[in-house]
């Protein structure tokens, strides 16, 4: 089944129903965001993932940054998933911050059951989001640890403050069941593919061209 983007106004479509959250800068989308997408969908029993194209990442530098529309492009083009659904939601909340999207959810779609999805790299550098904690006591979260593995669990300040709220990755599907706060590592293959990889690959065939036409 494919769902139209989600906007403030689409509450009752999504009543029902879980949907992975997928926030980032998508500068550009890629192969890499489907496959975790994808895996979550399959290992957590998830009816969508919402690609939520971020208008600005707090933490993310503006240079090089792409326009938003232009990142939503690369993402519709990279999502070839039925259960993959862009959107500019946060422009349309006018919300720079998880914590607040996550407010904003709530109370437009009251009857969807979200799921936090982030990368290991993300569970480390948590604990420096707004009111971080809010976030596990306000969603169930799903961190998707690729190769090389972090130790999660010993060297993330948000993973040892939650530690007895774990639930083992053989159990994601149940994870929306767990009260909250309750997340899951799901420890899944290697994709190499990174935005920012694909970046540095575009400027340098960009300096290529250049010096050939010089």
């Amino acid at each position: 089944m494919t769902f139209s983007p989600p906007s403030p106004y689409h509450g009752d479509l999504w009543a029902g129903r879980t949907v992975g959250l997928l926030g980032g800068s998508f500068n550009p989308a890629h192969e890499g965001h489907r496959y975790i997408s994808a895996t979550a969908i399959k290992r957590l029993g998830l009816d969508a993932v919402w690609w939520m194209v971020s208008p600005q990442n707090p933490l993310k530098s503006k240079k090089d940054m792409a326009p938003i529309a232009e990142r939503i492009a690369s993402a519709e083009a990279a999502k070839q998933h039925p259960q993959i659904v862009v959107t500019d939601i946060e422009t349309q909340l006018g919300t720079r911050y998880t914590v607040d999207t996550l407010d904003k959810l709530r109370v437009l779609f009251p009857r969807t059951r979200f799921v936090w999805l982030m990368g290991g790299d993300n569970l480390h550098q948590i604990d420096r989001w707004k009111s971080w904690e809010d976030i596990f006591y306000s969603v169930h979260i799903c961190v998707m640890d690729r190769p090389p593995r972090h130790d999660s669990i010993k060297a993330s300040v948000a993973a040892n403050r939650f530690r007895d709220r774990l639930v083992h990755q053989e159990k994601a599907a149940t994870l929306t069941d767990h009260p909250l706060p309750a997340w899951t590592i799901l420890r899944i293959p290697l994709n190499d593919k990174s935005s920012t990889a694909i970046r540095a690959a575009r400027l340098q065939e960009k300096a290529k061209k250049g010096k050939v036409r010089a």
